[in-house]
């Protein structure tokens, strides 16, 4: 059985992969309502205004660090037998922990004050948001996998 790393990074599917993350980001982004939901969209507004096809760089960048990270949890659910999708959202904690761990040291290591200070900005409330977005990442995930 491929490994997560070997098939969402592959040549044939990453291009695919990065732009249905981006649709998911969107799409999560767009859901957000309220107070804390004007704040997601302003500074989601704020990052993608640093250049053109920053958010795309900027997920081509994480797939592979992502994905490693992700890959036990989807292993899991292949030896389990069980669906992709159904077991990362019954294990949406430790997939937003895992997620998290990574943007987290990259936010760290940024050289962009706008990405730094919107990260910090909104880190308290992230991983709640990343959990909400885990149904649509398994999705995702199995759908490039299958």
């Amino acid at each position: 059985m491929p490994s997560l790393p070997e098939t969402l990074t592959s040549d044939t599917k990453k291009a695919q992969v990065v732009d249905d993350c981006c649709g998911i980001i969107d799409a999560e982004v767009s859901d957000k309502g309220g107070f804390s939901g004007l704040a997601i969209k302003a500074g989601y507004a704020a990052v993608k205004g640093i250049k053109p096809g920053f958010v795309k760089h900027v997920v081509a960048d994480l797939l592979p660090e992502f994905s490693v990270a992700l890959d036990p949890i989807f292993q899991e659910a292949k030896t389990k037998g069980v669906p992709v999708a159904s077991h990362f959202s019954s294990n949406a904690g430790r997939v937003a922990d895992a997620l998290l761990a990574i943007t987290d040291g990259k936010a760290k290591r940024s050289s962009s004050g706008v990405v730094k200070g919107t990260y910090d900005k909104l880190r308290g409330t992230a991983k709640n948001h990343v959990e909400a977005a885990v149904p649509r990442l398994g999705k995702l995930v199995e759908k490039h996998t299958n």
